[in-house]
């Protein structure tokens, strides 16, 4: 039913998300809590693992911390199986956790690629097929697949990311028409998020020149994590588009792919750094977490806070479409109504 919360058979809801311990992963999981949700963080830092689950229990939920790499199959799976232990049955699972490389595509090497894929793309599947092992004998459940606007249209100096993301929208399109087929009580949703102010500029491997930025314009990972809830509420639809420049450039995808070629050849390289130039002592966290230890937390948010935007207008009206469509057409039957009694009594 639209709107409504499927629970376990304690009655809290169940949720799991990986890539908790920062940015959009560290968002969503303060808010599942901040609704009393029993929420599983699954990330590799170990420290930063345990402040996130401090927040979630702050914020008014249970929290169970549990360090895991994604790339690795049989860990996601044996994660999922102590969740459903600890806390019961998976309600909601959320794929966040990617790894990147901000490079031409000449300077990456094949380890890099590698290493980026196994978490990013491979991590979403893994974390897919660990839920789907428990919710399909039980016909419900819900799984969220945190997007981008890149999984649809490519930007340079990321091909790696993008690379994965357009994986991850073949391979979630795939699942869902299984789903159907099936008839099962399964669902899945993307979310796809714009430019958003995360710690990954900060932590990313890179071989710019200067610091890398998102692309403008920039929200916090909060407007990403209201997504992510609302999403995981209404999983009826296939996909949601988060910012107005996310929509843009879907839409200029769909109707003029050369031009935006053309445009992201001029504006890609500068649009996408900073004028800082690149810490050369900057943490890595393609190979290991640059969170696991004290006193580094990184949090939900990057350096970029001076120019975010807390809210989106666009998910806002997107989020409100029926009523607002309903109030219009109601006006609109007013105004006519009134107009026609105008004309009424204003004739001889």
């Amino acid at each position: 039913m639209r709107g409504v919360r499927r629970r376990g058979g304690n009655g809290t809801e169940v949720v799991v998300v990986t890539g908790a311990t920062g940015g959009v992963g560290r968002a969503t999981v303060r808010a599942f809590g901040a609704r009393g949700a029993a929420v599983a963080l699954l990330a590799r830092g170990e420290y930063a693992l345990e402040r996130a689950a401090e927040e979630v229990r702050e914020a008014g939920g249970r929290a169970l911390p549990l360090v895991v790499d994604v790339s690795d199959a049989e860990a996601v799976d044996a994660a999922a199986g102590r969740v459903e232990e600890e806390l019961g049955p998976i309600d909601v699972w959320v794929n966040a956790a990617f790894s990147t490389v901000f490079a031409p595509v000449a300077d990456l090497s094949p380890d890099e690629l590698r290493r980026a894929t196994e978490v990013t793309y491979f991590g979403f599947v893994h974390g897919t097929q660990a839920a789907l092992r428990r919710m399909t004998p039980r016909d419900r459940g819900t799984i969220v697949q945190v997007g981008s606007a890149l999984a649809r249209r490519s930007v340079p100096l990321q091909a790696v990311y993008c690379g994965a993301k357009h994986a991850i929208q073949g391979f979630t399109e795939s699942l869902r028409c299984e789903l159907l087929h099936d008839r099962s009580g399964v669902r899945v949703t993307m979310v796809q998020m714009p430019g958003l102010n995360t710690p990954q500029f900060s932590w990313v491997l890179t071989r710019l020149p200067r610091h890398p930025r998102p692309v403008a314009p920039v929200y916090q990972p909060e407007v990403a994590a209201r997504a992510v809830l609302h999403a995981a509420d209404r999983p009826e639809r296939r996909e949601y588009w988060v910012g107005g420049s996310t929509v843009a450039t879907l839409l200029g995808q769909m109707v003029a792919p050369g031009l935006l070629d053309r445009y992201l050849a001029r504006t890609g390289y500068d649009g996408q750094q900073t004028d800082e130039p690149v810490d050369p002592g900057r943490p890595v966290n393609l190979w290991k977490p640059p969170d696991d230890t004290a006193p580094a937390d990184y949090g939900a948010h990057g350096i970029f806070d001076d120019e975010a935007h807390p809210r989106s207008l666009q998910f806002w009206l997107s989020r409100h479409r029926r009523p607002l469509a309903l109030a219009a057409a109601v006006s609109g039957t007013a105004a006519a109504a009134l107009a026609d009694g105008i004309r009424r009594r204003s004739r001889p």
